[in-house]
């Protein structure tokens, strides 16, 4: 177990009686509410400091209600540290207005995630007004969390380069092909992505990527570790993905897992990645 707080970079929660969310259709274990006190039971026994809230790909209709109910939330309840709402970046500069908008809400909004990984076009995030989107985050404060497959990796390394002012942060550790221990060239594209100074990376959504009713720990390891040797200690946060997580693991096994492989790390790394790195990326200080 990790010693010191817990700062999750990475939950859901919802509710499919109050907003319409069309992936949950096909997952009869998630398709129902998953909320705070479903989180708490899941981290009994853990120091969990509170979490960042990542928008749940609700229909487009629902996303202003998500974004301001979840908000109104995390002013009742302190473990919401901070909201990542989506936003149609695609639109280009005709998202600035929902922009204003959505920061309007408050400063609990944090970044936006848009998510690519159901596109079919492997360079989607390449269009002229997806990156024109990303671009105008930087004027507005806020960041971009990049949540791609492996296919798409590629494009979304491209992406954070045409958006130097632009801070990303790669979920899940872009989705490698785990099941069938493919790495690369995931791996030799990861290190591009790193080698980028406005990106950092969550090590999250890992264990669903590998067979998830029989993954090991040496099956997650070589991707775990490659992430966190090409990026430096300063830009790995810790993720939980619950509760998607738990279509392949407990909570406490995804964290010790993490544990596990993060033995040989000094402790003030420990801390970053734990901790300290996710409270400065979504700037919860400020």
């Amino acid at each position: 177990m990790p010693k010191g707080p817990i700062l999750d970079s990475h939950v859901h929660i919802w509710d499919p009686l109050r907003m319409r969310i069309p992936w949950l259709d096909d997952i009869p274990s998630l398709n129902q509410a998953m909320w705070l006190d479903d989180y708490a039971v899941a981290t009994e026994g853990l120091d969990i400091e509170g979490f960042l809230y990542l928008q749940v790909e609700v229909a487009p209709p629902y996303a202003f209600q998500e974004a301001m109910e979840i908000t109104a939330l995390s002013r009742l309840n302190p473990l919401i540290k901070g909201v990542v709402p989506w936003a149609p970046l695609e639109f280009g500069d005709l998202c600035r207005a929902f922009l204003q908008h959505l920061t309007s809400i408050g400063p609990e909004i944090k970044g936006v995630r848009r998510i690519v990984q159901d596109e079919p076009d492997p360079e989607f995030c390449l269009q002229p007004g997806f990156v024109r989107g990303n671009q105008l985050l930087a004027e507005f404060a806020l960041s971009s969390d990049l949540c791609c497959n492996f296919r798409q990796l590629a494009a979304n390394v491209e992406l954070v380069r045409r958006c130097p002012d632009t801070q990303f942060i790669m979920d899940h550790i872009a989705k490698p092909d785990i099941r069938e221990n493919a790495f690369q060239p995931w791996a030799d594209q990861m290190r591009e992505l790193a080698s980028l100074p406005n990106c950092s990376c969550k090590i999250s959504g890992v264990v669903t990527e590998a067979s998830v009713n029989s993954w090991t720990l040496d099956d997650v390891k070589p991707y775990v570790l490659h992430t966190l040797e090409i990026f430096d200690e300063d830009r790995v946060v810790f993720g939980s993905d619950w509760p998607v997580v738990t279509l392949a693991s407990s909570y406490t096994r995804w964290v010790d897992t993490l544990d596990d492989l993060t033995g040989d790390l000094s402790e003030h790394a420990k801390r970053k990645l734990w901790h300290d790195n996710a409270r400065r990326f979504y700037r919860l200080d400020a």
